[in-house]
């Protein structure tokens, strides 16, 4: 009896010392897979908006982390700003206009776009439907608010030559994005430079008042916009860093085209004050279609064709004051990082 009851207090013994064995090891992978995941942060071109939304439920999907990526995501204060962020390494990623960072790169700035989300342009003008601005002409004598160093203050002097108007045609206020909507809003401003999935939309949620939307690309200036931007370093050095963070960015994007709610929704969770959750959603489906032209239907996001990025190119040459001498268009962006 004695030998019996040794050997089953032994076998429970074993049984406990081997659960606890494999509760400990299980810890300690968690713990190592923790610390192998590195510290990336993504500066984005705004304050949150639809358009960023993606990224967070990339972040709550796990897609990140599947790829070693700790993904911190910081708002910024316009592209210009993003992008000089970028060349001083101060962050690694930014989410940015590519236009802008083809001229800034083009004065020295070591950047490169490793992915381009929206291929079709969302720029526009826009201000309350009560102000009768409809066409460009519309503008003169207005008061017009713009945020220096955004994307849009870059690319406005092209939509000017386009549509024959100068700057003395109309009056300019300057502030950064809130003071810009807030000037509209409270009718300090007629107009402001914006995304049509994103200020149209917050202007008229505060003001309950409809808003029209004069689109760049109606006038020819159809450019590709906002991507992804990194140093031209991590490009030489960290090449596997730049296609996993890509690799992740690009299943985001993909479910966010599937589920826009629930984009919406990882964002929010991550910051209350991105927006009216409704309005988000509306925004977001309205930037979905802005991922691909023509050339690009059959793709995943990011990847953008030549001969868009060619004409985009050609445009900042024509009209937005881009050095012809600035290099070859295949310079400024790569589709190699990119999963197929």
């Amino acid at each position: 009896v004695s030998r019996d009851w040794s050997s089953d207090v032994c076998s429970s013994d074993l049984k406990i010392i081997f659960w606890c064995a494999m509760v400990l090891a299980l810890l300690m992978g968690q713990s190592v897979q923790a610390q192998q995941r590195e510290k990336i942060s993504l500066m984005l071109n705004w304050y949150l908006y639809s358009e960023h939304a993606p990224f967070f439920l990339g972040r709550e999907r796990g897609f990140y982390e599947a790829e070693g990526i700790d993904l911190d995501i910081q708002e910024g204060r316009g592209s210009g700003p993003t992008i000089q962020a970028i060349a001083a390494k101060t962050v690694p990623f930014g989410y940015a206009d590519v236009g802008t960072m083809i001229k800034v790169a083009s004065k020295g700035a070591p950047v490169k776009a490793v992915g381009v989300a929206l291929q079709k342009s969302p720029m526009a003008v826009m201000g309350l439907s009560e102000k009768n601005i409809r066409k460009p002409e519309d503008i003169k004598g207005k008061t017009v608010a713009v945020t220096p160093g955004d994307a849009m203050s870059q690319i406005w002097p092209l939509f000017l030559k386009k549509t024959g108007l100068k700057e003395s045609d109309f009056k300019t206020v300057a502030g950064d994005a809130q003071t810009k909507l807030n000037a509209v809003i409270n009718g300090q401003a007629d107009l402001l430079l914006g995304y049509l999935m994103d200020q149209n939309i917050k202007v008229q949620d505060a003001t309950k008042k409809p808003v029209t939307v004069i689109p760049f690309a109606d006038y020819g200036v159809n450019m590709i916009v906002s991507g992804v931007i990194t140093h031209n370093d991590i490009v030489k050095d960290n090449p596997d860093l730049v296609r996993r963070f890509m690799r992740a960015s690009t299943r985001a994007f993909e479910e966010a085209e599937k589920n826009p709610d629930a984009a919406v929704d990882a964002m929010l969770k991550a910051n209350a004050k991105a927006g009216v959750r409704e309005s988000l959603i509306v925004g977001l489906k309205l930037t979905t279609p802005l991922y691909r032209t023509p050339e690009t239907a059959k793709q995943r996001p990011f990847r953008v064709s030549p001969k868009v990025m060619t004409e985009s190119f050609n445009m900042l040459v024509d009209f937005g004051g881009l050095d012809k001498s600035a290099g070859k268009v295949e310079d400024f962006y790569t589709n190699d990082f990119l999963p197929q």
